[in-house]
Order: C-alpha cells, then sequence, then structure tokens
C-alpha cells in the first residue's frame, strides 16, 4: 500500500515519511502508551461504534423484534433436532435430555455472545479483497475494534436469548447433587466459552490478512464447533474428541466442565483438574489471538501496493 507520509519539515526543508498510518498511535492513546491504555482506548471505540448501530437499528423497532424473533425461532431448529432424536431414544450418547440440553444450552449461549461481540470479523476477508480496510487504517482508531463493531446486529440477541432458555430448562430438570463448586462452573463456563470462540473468530480474521478468502474455513470452526458440542463427546470418535481438546481447544468451551457438573467419566481420562482449566485456556487464547491479529495486521498490504 502507497503508505500515508505524514510529512515532518526537517531543517533544510525537506520533508520526511513518517510511519504508515496504522502504525500510528490511536486517537486519545500517547506514543508509547502501556498495554492497558490500548485495551481501554480499543474497548471505549468498539462501544461508541456499537451504541451508533444500535441507535441505528432501534430506529426501526418493528424490523429489529421481526428479526430478532426470526433468528430465535431459527437457531432453535437446532433443538428441535434433538427433541426430535429423543423422540426415538432415552440416551443419546449415554445422555439423557436434560444433559444434552445442558450441553446445548452452554456452548449455545457462549457461541450467541461471541457472535453477537464478534460475529462480523467474518467480513474482513472482503475488505482485504476490496481495500476497503484502508479506510479503517487511516483512523485513529484501533483496527480490531472497528472490524469487530462493524455492522453490529442486535437481532443476535435472539440466538443468546433461545440458547439460555433452554440452558435454565435443563438446569431445572438435570439430576445433579449441586455444590457450590458447581454452581459457580455454571457461569464461569459459559463466559470462558464465550471468549474460546471470540479467540477463534480473531484468530480466523487473522488468517484472512494471508488468505482473503478463508472465512468458510473460519466458520467451519466456529459454527461447525458449536454444532458438535451440543452433542456428547462419546458420540465423536476419540481422535476427533483429542483435537478439538488439544488442537483447536473447543472441548474447553463446555465438554470437559459439563462433565465435571454431570459426574459424567471423561472419554479421554484426563487429571480431574483440567475440567477447572477452562478460564485458564480462554485467557492463553486470547493472547495467541491478539499475537497472530498484530501479526497479520502488520504483514497487509493494500490491494494498491
Amino acid at each position: 500500500m502507497a503508505e500515508a507520509a505524514s510529512g515532518t519539515a526537517s531543517a533544510g526543508g525537506r520533508e520526511e515519511a513518517g510511519p504508515p498510518a496504522w502504525k500510528r498511535p490511536a486517537a486519545g492513546v500517547a506514543a508509547g502508551a502501556g498495554p492497558g491504555s490500548r485495551v481501554a482506548e480499543g474497548l471505549r471505540a468498539y462501544g461508541l461504534i456499537v451504541a451508533m448501530w444500535v441507535r441505528s437499528t432501534m430506529a426501526y423497532r418493528t424490523s429489529f423484534f421481526i428479526t430478532a424473533l426470526g433468528n430465535f425461532a431459527a437457531t432453535g431448529l437446532d433443538f428441535a433436532t434433538i427433541l426430535l432424536m429423543f423422540g426415538h431414544t432415552r440416551v443419546l450418547g449415554g445422555f439423557s435430555l436434560p444433559e444434552v440440553a445442558f450441553l446445548y444450552g452452554t456452548t449455545s449461549t457462549s457461541f450467541g455472545l461471541a457472535d453477537l461481540l464478534l460475529g462480523s470479523m467474518d467480513r474482513l476477508g472482503r475488505r482485504v479483497r476490496d481495500g476497503t480496510l484502508d479506510t479503517l487504517l487511516l483512523r485513529p482508531v484501533p483496527v480490531l475494534a472497528q472490524v469487530a463493531a462493524d455492522r453490529f446486529a442486535l437481532r443476535r440477541l435472539g440466538r443468546i436469548t433461545q440458547g439460555g432458555l433452554v440452558l435454565c430448562w435443563a438446569l431445572a430438570r438435570v439430576d445433579v447433587a449441586w455444590t457450590p463448586v458447581k454452581v459457580v462452573m455454571v457461569p464461569v463456563t459459559v463466559v470462558s466459552g464465550a471468549a474460546i470462540f471470540g479467540a477463534v473468530w480473531v484468530a480466523g480474521g487473522a488468517l484472512q490478512f494471508w488468505a482473503s478468502d478463508a472465512s468458510e474455513v473460519q466458520n467451519s470452526v466456529t459454527y461447525g464447533g458449536n454444532t458438535m458440542l451440543q452433542y456428547p463427546p462419546g458420540v465423536f470418535s476419540r481422535e476427533l474428541v483429542r483435537g478439538v481438546t488439544f488442537v483447536v481447544p473447543l472441548a474447553f468451551v463446555n465438554w470437559l466442565p459439563a462433565l465435571r457438573v454431570l459426574g459424567r467419566p471423561d472419554p479421554l481420562a484426563l487429571p480431574g483438574w483440567v475440567d477447572f482449566c477452562s478460564p485458564l485456556v480462554a485467557a492463553l487464547c486470547c493472547a495467541l489471538a491478539g499475537l497472530a491479529w498484530r501479526a497479520g495486521l502488520r504483514s497487509y498490504r493494500s490491494t494498491g501496493s
């Protein structure tokens, strides 16, 4: 890309090219500011952009409620499929209907939160191809915040609501000896799962800097992973369960903590303390996704280069 020169007059009257626009500090963040300041500025910018899209959405309230209801109904078809399965069997992979509903509710709520906050990341490849990413680079706002908040779709609350209702139903029906630890694990699992899905979205977005048509690969991990986690691990091959535990750690979204809550054995016979590692895995995934994003952004060259 033709780098935007920030001309500064030297003693001899010549101008020296400054750093590219995307390497300059964002507005309100001084050069050399710590990571905490940059994160705070990014969150502030994200909030402002989201607020703009929310105001735009709520200008047409009837349309919003119709689309949100449609999103609620469309995502509910997944659980309807599970109900149809249990119309012909009492257990699935050794799990009862309330236990499968618990798996469904936790992963659907986590995925819905990540989809609401970062679901626009799959549009990045299109921006890379048509060159419109350049306009984001020139703005004094973190690029990740702009991409994540782009066309924020409030209608996605329908998915979160549907998953949350199924989770509440499952918690009321599942046969579990509740302890304080298990009670705390439920919200921690949902939040950690949302962070893991979000990290996958950011990492997938970073991949599109090199492979600009990789959104389907990204969606196969996010949407495909969400569908897989709605079912017990016992219905899948051991090799697949290992892959989503040690390669792309989607098993920490709900499988491993859910096995602890439900009192079910781990098909991989991992140590018991692994069931409590979802927050740690989520933090590690977010850190790695952040590094991948920085590397991808630094490697970006405009279509005009």
